[in-house]
């Protein structure tokens, strides 16, 4: 912001007068055909967009100014790099049309250079968590806005994606919403500026923010503002009344919309519960572990990824959220295990459904853009096939006999006058933008169709006026002419000038003829000469009255959008079912975990060509087999196990088919990982820390009905502090009464096997292996039983190792193993015997004795290396061969 814009020139006046408006957003200024960006805000779009920095004259600041920009037809290009580089963008637009503006201060005297000046204003301030391009939203991916506040006694969180309309709120600890910001992945967050430090204490720095007054974040203000928007009495119907601090969330982030100007959200019509009882409860831990949504490593596969065979954005963007939102609820989820069944058995029903599916387009941001005046000509119609193809859908789940396929039918509204109106109005392939004329179809509005029939009869037209007027005057050489001074014209010859009527007016005399004009020909100049701009403003006029009478259908569309997707979702199911030989689960609420020849539903589809998974048995309950000790090699398949029984029980408790022979699944009300090995060295934390955080969160939420699985817990430190740890975990979730989950633990530390024997449900297993000629063949079956070799040292070969490093840590080993050595308790001779042996490997390399070595050091140090050619050291290194083999 300039202070003093003394000396600055008209333009920039305005550039710095828009940029006060919204200081900590990036300003594209609209000029001419291009989008212009000054001083830091130049640099910064310079360095993100990969544009020319440039400077211009600016008047007085130092005589020049930092510039940066690019046309404005590349906006769509340009603004979601902008916005995916976490920046909040404010466009100024021109309010005047140039031309005009020139027209209409022509001649006029005494005008400022700021009078003179095209108006601009800022028509949109987007940011990264307000968006509604579809060239900056993911299609398969909600954009959620998040607002938190910090209450006295719990913690308030809400979240918007203005894109589809949903507004969700909840209130609960600081864990909790740091869950829900993992599991809802919102890409900007609102806070009240005065509790910066807590929301770095609890969140961290890597989320997108923005800080807010803290006016903003009280019950007053909050209130109105959400009771003004729904037009209630009260909050009692959306079942939050009584969340006051998820209420004063939820109504930041109207406040934030109007500061965005942000006005039209009619597409809002509720604010959901987030209830946090109907779902399992996963921290980001294990969403990030069990890589239920992105891959942890590049190239890789996420769960979603594999079951994602949604057809429709609204399909893909629930799919998304019932992953990460798993049912808890048995009778919901038999309701959507009935249905994907019912998909898997009428294969005619779910070729019709997926049919018509692929008609359906983005319904719910479609009638989002609606109602905030921003859809296209193009996009109206495809609402109107979408309208279309839920009639047979309709149609299909009415005539099932399963009773919750039956109440989405009845669900389904047709809008049939919405979609017989769009078919009468709107062109079948209309242009993207309405500016582009032949929006509104013919025989709809007569005015538009007589300009458009002037338009492209014109010159029929003029004929018609020529031949009558030869006809009524007798002046068989009489023309219709036009030109740019006077406009259309009738020329007569000055031998037929006594035969022109007297109501014609004459307009110009030439040599050899007059030119007149009638009424009929000025009324018809008028009507031709405006017939495109005419055109043009009747069609968006019309249009526009057509997004208005669209607004009351906003509800029933966005409940057909939900719907629609909600059938999406378990037909996709029903797809990887029958692609990859999954079967329907066993849902109930009983303690037992039964999964027989279980597979990992990832694993198993990038396996090379030819090989198969090889499945596993896992079974669990709280009464025989609380506990499985899981011990075995390295790459035995440990971990994978581990994750294939928390992925088929999320698998089961979305509604899906899962992979394995048979499943019986009771109900898991959070499920835990602890898995790997990481840090976070820029918060201080060792890997060894981040481990027993971890572990931490899991034993201060567990519960009974909890499904806990640790991987190689303890082996951050020394190996007495690991297995203690170790033990005494394992003993909590055995003994206490609050935390006795089914579990999962596998591990490294065979002493951990002991304890099967002194707790009754704790049970040993290894993956097995099989040693031969000296190599080990994994065999990735879960055996009774514990296991007392790790084979490291094997898998430090196969992993390229060098060969002197695994032949010496071979000699160590056997070492120790002769000496009857536990692990982690080296003695002190054994140490010294292996010192020795160290020292005996060191000396035998630089024993010089042999002549052959003192040859070999001999022609090494004489060799000039920074002349040597690539052939040249191939051959002395030939020539050394040679001396080692006499």
């Amino acid at each position: 912001m300039v202070k003093d814009d003394k000396g600055l020139t008209p333009m920039m006046k305005q550039f710095f007068s828009m940029k006060a408006q919204h200081p900590d957003a990036m300003l594209l200024f609209r000029c001419g055909d291009f989008y212009e960006t000054y001083g830091e805000d130049a640099v910064e779009s310079a360095r993100v967009l990969g544009i020319t920095l440039t400077r211009r004259n600016n008047g007085g600041l130092s005589g020049s100014i930092e510039m940066a920009g690019f046309p404005h037809h590349a906006l769509d290009t340009y603004l979601p790099k902008l916005i995916r580089a976490g920046k909040r963008v404010a466009i100024c637009d021109q309010l005047e049309d140039p031309k005009k503006k020139r027209e209409a201060i022509k001649g006029k005297k005494g005008l400022s250079a700021m009078d003179k000046m095209v108006k601009r204003g800022i028509t949109e301030l987007v940011t990264p968590g307000v968006a509604l391009s579809d060239n900056v939203l993911n299609y398969k991916e909600n954009n959620f806005l998040a607002a938190i506040h910090f209450g006295k006694s719990a913690c308030g969180v809400s979240f918007l994606d203005i894109s589809t309309g949903e507004f969700l709120t909840g209130e609960g600890t600081f864990d909790y919403v740091e869950k829900l910001f993992g599991s809802f992945q919102p890409k900007e967050v609102l806070f009240d500026r005065s509790k910066r430090r807590d929301f770095e204490r609890y969140f961290g720095t890597r989320l997108c923010t923005f800080e807010m007054d803290d006016w903003v974040f009280t019950d007053q203000t909050a209130r109105q503002k959400l009771l003004k928007h729904f037009g209630t009495k009260n909050l009692k119907g959306f079942g939050v009344e009584h969340l006051s601090n998820g209420v004063i969330a939820a109504g930041a982030i109207l406040q934030y919309l109007d500061l965005t100007q942000h006005t039209q959200i009619n597409h809002i019509t509720s604010l959901t519960r987030i209830e946090e009882d109907k779902y399992v409860r996963m921290d980001r831990f294990t969403v990030r572990s069990l890589e239920l949504v992105a891959p942890m490593n590049e190239g890789g596969s996420s769960l979603l990824n594999v079951i994602d065979n949604t057809i429709t954005p609204m399909g893909g963007r629930m799919l998304r959220r019932w992953v990460v939102f798993p049912l808890n609820d048995v009778a919901v989820i038999n309701e959507r295990l009935d249905i994907v069944d019912h998909f898997f058995r009428a294969s005619d029903f779910r070729n019709n459904i997926d049919e018509q599916f692929h008609q359906m387009g983005d319904l719910e941001r479609i009638i989002s853009k609606v109602a905030v005046g921003r859809v296209s000509p193009r996009e109206v119609v495809q609402l109107k096939n979408a309208l279309k193809a839920i009639e047979p859908v309709k149609a299909e789940c009415l005539s099932t006999n399963n009773k919750s396929l039956n109440r989405i039918g009845e669900q389904l509204n047709l809008c049939a006058n919405l979609r017989d109106r769009i078919e009468k109005e709107i062109n079948v392939d209309p242009p993207q933008l309405v500016a582009k004329g032949d929006v509104i179809a013919s025989g709809y509005d007569k005015e538009l169709d007589d300009l458009r029939s002037i338009r492209d009869n014109g010159k029929q037209y003029l004929l018609e006026i020529q031949e009558k007027e030869i006809a009524q005057t007798g002046i068989s050489s009489l023309k219709v002419g036009f030109n740019n001074v006077f406009g259309y014209y009738l020329e007569v010859r000055n031998t037929f000038k006594n035969k022109v009527p007297e109501d014609w007016i004459r307009k110009q005399t030439l040599a050899q003829a007059e030119r007149y004009i009638t009424p009929e020909l000025k009324e018809y100049e008028e009507k031709i000469l405006g017939a495109d701009e005419k055109i043009l403003a009747r069609e968006g006029q019309l249009f526009m009255e057509l997004i208005q009478d669209m607004q009351p259908f906003i509800p029933q569309i966005q409940v057909n959008a939900n719907l629609v997707a909600h059938l999406d979702c378990l037909l996709s199911f029903m797809k990887i079912a029958l692609q990859q030989h999954y079967v329907r689960p066993t849902v109930d609420d009983s303690d037992v975990l039964d999964i027989h020849q279980g597979r990992h539903p990832v694993i198993e589809t990038q396996l090379p060509i030819g090989e198969q998974y090889v499945p596993n048995d896992v079974k669990l309950d709280t009464e025989h087999q609380q506990i499985m000790m899981i011990t075995g090699p390295n790459m035995a398949g440990k971990s994978a196990l581990l994750r294939q029984t928390a992925l088929i029980v999320l698998l089961a408790q979305i509604g899906c088919f899962v992979p394995a022979e048979r499943a019986r699944i009771g109900i898991v009300d959070k499920i835990f990982t602890r898995v790997g090995a990481s840090d976070n060295i820029s918060l201080g934390e060792s890997t060894f820390m981040v481990e027993m955080t971890e572990a931490a969160n899991i034993l201060n939420n567990v519960t009974p009905r909890s499904l806990v699985l640790f991987d190689e817990l303890g082996r951050g430190t020394s190996t007495y502090d690991g297995i203690s740890i170790a033990w005494a975990i394992v003993e909590y979730l055995h003994e206490h009464p609050k935390a006795q989950a089914r579990t999962l633990f596998a591990t490294h530390y065979h002493e951990l096997n002991e304890m099967e024997k002194s707790f009754s449900r704790i049970k040993n297993y290894n993956v097995s292996v099989k040693e031969v000629d000296g190599k080990i063949i994994f065999l990735r079956k879960l055996t009774r039983g514990g296991s007392e070799h790790s084979f490291g040292i094997h898998v430090a070969e196969i992993a390229g190792m060098p060969r002197s490093i695994v032949k010496r840590a071979n000699v160590i080993l056997k070492e120790l193993e002769a000496d009857n050595l536990q692990v982690g308790s080296v003695g002190k001779a054994a140490v010294e015997h292996l010192e020795k042996s160290r020292e005996g490997v060191q000396l035998s390399f630089f024993q010089l004795d042999d002549p052959v070595l003192t040859q070999i050091r001999d022609e090494i140090l004489g060799l000039d290396v920074n002349n040597l050619t690539p052939v040249e050291a191939l051959n002395k290194l030939n020539d050394i061969k040679k001396i080692l083999n006499g």
